[in-house]
């Protein structure tokens, strides 16, 4: 009985959680979509969209690889909720505060235009 015990506490203790690898067959998919996203933008340029028609498509195409990549191979999908809103929300941040830029750039261009006219 005592074997027994002394052999129970020189065991090494067991990992608290094992590594689980994602299957291979994931990342060919994101590989083929990835590839699938990269020859629509670049059909954009060769069907010679142009406009906002054409930046449109290029930013969502650009969007959905950047997304793509950031869920799979930065493992974004599988993490906790506060990692991903500590990676994702700053970004985002900066988006909203550049529409506030864009959407008052008018007022400011037709300020100094009013202020710096010569007549």
């Amino acid at each position: 009985m005592t074997h027994a015990v002394a052999s129970d506490a020189t065991r090494s203790p067991a990992p608290a959680q094992e590594h689980q690898a994602h299957p291979i067959r994931l990342y060919v998919i994101c590989w083929c979509l990835l590839f699938v996203l990269s020859a629509a933008s670049y059909m954009v340029d060769y069907a010679q969209l142009q406009g906002l028609l054409r930046w449109g498509l290029i930013l969502l195409f650009m969007t959905l690889k950047a997304g793509l990549i950031v869920a799979v191979f930065m493992h974004m999908a599988w993490e906790r909720l506060a990692l991903v809103y500590a990676v994702l929300l700053p970004p985002l941040a900066a988006l909203v505060f550049m529409g506030i830029m864009v959407a008052e750039s008018g007022y400011t261009l037709q300020s100094r235009e009013d202020h710096f006219s010569t007549e």
